[in-house]
């Protein structure tokens, strides 16, 4: 299985306590800090390998952006964080399909329910 070089996924909601709270226990990061208008960052690390995170609160749709930029995460791909974020946050998640490629529909991506449904779904960006 190809590891990614980063993660990112769509959260529906994004309680900053129960984010501190999963991304402390799973990734030693402290609490987010705010640093401008919905966005708050901060520093996991694992295994002596940092991994920078940033949220983006309004990213998309009402969806927040979760991005660990690095490829130290416990997860090999987006789908395996948004399985586990779904499950621990209970909320409804979207990740990209898989490696994106050119020619790829970026407005397909795969959702993750707290229940363990998970499908394919058209997500098309509004441009808001």
């Amino acid at each position: 299985m190809q590891r990614y070089p980063d993660i990112e996924i769509y959260l529906a909601e994004a309680p900053i306590e129960a984010l501190n709270a999963w991304l402390g226990e799973t990734l030693d990061a402290p609490p987010l800090e705010a640093v401008g208008k919905y966005k708050w960052r901060a520093t996991g690390r694992i295994a002596g390998k940092t991994i920078p995170i940033l949220l983006m609160e309004r990213a998309a749709d009402g969806f927040a952006s979760l991005w660990l930029d690095s490829g130290a995460t416990p997860w090999p791909r987006d789908v395996d964080c948004a399985r586990e974020a779904a499950r621990q946050l209970g909320c409804e998640v979207r990740c990209s399909l898989g490696g994106w490629q050119p020619g790829d529909n970026p407005d397909r991506f795969w959702r993750v329910l707290p229940n363990g449904e998970e499908d394919a779904i058209d997500w098309p960006d509004s441009g808001r």
